[in-house]
């Protein structure tokens, strides 16, 4: 049994808690509609508000309304997924690992 393989393993995990938990505290907004629609996520892809700003705000159009949110919600999704894939790049050396950096 090859005890350094072990050790990088133990230690690559530790850094990957360490890193997950630092994703968990920062945030990216996306937004639409030129900032009418503001989403705010976690580095771990949770959403945590969506502000919608009241002159977006007509029940006659809640389509476009809905289109704006679900756009908004991309935004910030894809922003996130970004901020972590840097993150976690950067403890694999740009190796793509799955269920890590995918």
């Amino acid at each position: 049994m090859n005890f350094s393989m072990i050790k990088q393993a133990m230690e690559l995990k530790s850094k990957l808690e360490k890193t997950q938990k630092e994703l968990a505290k920062m945030t990216v907004e996306g937004q639409s509609g030129k900032g009418a629609v503001k989403v705010t996520a976690t580095g771990k892809q949770e959403i945590l508000s969506i502000t919608i700003s009241p002159e977006v705000i007509d029940p006659s159009k809640q389509d476009q309304l809905e289109k704006l949110v679900l756009k908004a919600v991309t935004d910030a999704l894809d922003k996130s997924k970004k901020l972590a894939e840097k993150h976690l790049s950067q403890l694999t050396g740009g190796i793509k690992i799955p269920g890590i950096t995918e």
